[in-house]
């Protein structure tokens, strides 16, 4: 069992394990941060549980919060809500899993299913919020979810001997990456490079790199349904400019092959949405970044950002390999 960093958190301090089979594949040393075993199943839980604590918490007048998601944040939102002791509304689009909204249900949350995609679901929790006077909890774009995802550098921070030559992430609508940045400003690493995977088809943040601006989808086409957001936030857009960026995209099936590999080798099965940041590894495309003179070569070290695994099991990884493999 881990301990609680800070009794008043709702997260745990992450194991930071190394990874001997990744290690061997990319020749370098790789450091998984292992966020899936987070309370709610993913890293979500720092920043939206700061920010439940800091909106709904003790002292305020809120009457509930409500979240729209593809799975995690909404899963953080109800660990959060049920912790402080308070409603939670949940919308998820069409495409979430079942498994999530049972896991959802089972945190006390009253969960409402609308939607193709989770923009989709965003414009009823929006409407919901200020219909009932709830408290919304947006996914990811918020300064106070950036500011709870930053005490995941912090805890890199405590745990290696010298700063890793390469962080490794997926993204999806971008807080994640925010509060890395945020994160590595405060202890002094902002010069490390970052790279950013998305899943071709739910690529809102590399299409905005391209484009030169922020850019709106015009679908979500990828299997990796929690990295579904149409659009990036706007303030990870603007970071792009203050670290060392590198944005690359993986197929579905590269990220399904990620998967399965990760589960054989570290017998942890993750979901598709981190399967990106994994896929970075397992398809060469570090080793093939370093050969570009685009990362360091060698590198010091690789840490890779295992952020969840809440909307997988082993009939939607059967069904998962039924559709990208048939």
């Amino acid at each position: 069992m881990y301990a609680m960093e800070n009794p008043k958190r709702f997260h745990i301090h992450s194991p930071l394990l190394e990874s001997i089979s990744l290690s061997k594949l990319s020749g370098t040393r790789v450091y998984l941060k292992m966020e899936n075993v987070q309370p709610s199943g993913s890293f979500k839980i720092r920043g939206i549980g700061h920010l439940c604590q800091k909106l709904a918490g003790a002292g305020s007048d809120t009457r509930g919060v409500v979240c729209s998601s593809g799975g995690n944040a909404g899963l953080a939102t109800a660990y959060a809500a049920r912790k402080l002791g308070i409603p939670a509304t949940i919308i998820v689009p069409l495409s979430s899993p079942e498994l999530v909204v049972q896991k959802l249900r089972d945190h006390g949350a009253t969960v409402k299913v609308l939607g193709k995609v989770w923009d989709d679901a965003n414009t009823e929790a929006l409407r919901l919020a200020e219909r009932e006077g709830l408290t919304f909890v947006p996914p990811f774009d918020h300064p106070l979810i950036w500011e709870g995802h930053a005490s995941l550098v912090k805890e890199l921070k405590a745990s290696l001997s010298e700063k890793p030559g390469a962080i490794v992430l997926s993204v999806g609508g971008g807080g994640l990456f925010c509060g890395l940045v945020q994160g590595l400003k405060e202890v002094g690493w902002e010069d490390i490079p970052i790279l950013c995977m998305e899943t071709v088809g739910a690529n809102c943040f590399n299409a905005a790199i391209k484009a030169g601006q922020p850019v709106t989808l015009p679908d979500i086409t990828s299997k990796a349904t929690c990295l579904g957001a149409k659009t990036v936030c706007r303030q990870a857009f603007e970071y792009r400019k203050e670290v060392n960026l590198i944005s690359e995209l993986v197929t579905d099936q590269q990220t399904l092959e990620a998967m399965e590999l990760f589960l054989d080798e570290e017998r942890v099965l993750v979901e598709m949405a981190c399967g990106a940041a994994l896929a970075a590894v397992y398809s060469g495309l570090v080793q093939r970044l370093q050969k570009l003179g685009r990362l360091p070569n060698p590198l010091s070290s690789l840490v890779v950002i295992v952020c969840g695994g809440s909307s997988i099991d082993r009939a939607q990884l059967s069904q998962l390999r039924s559709v990208l493999f048939c």
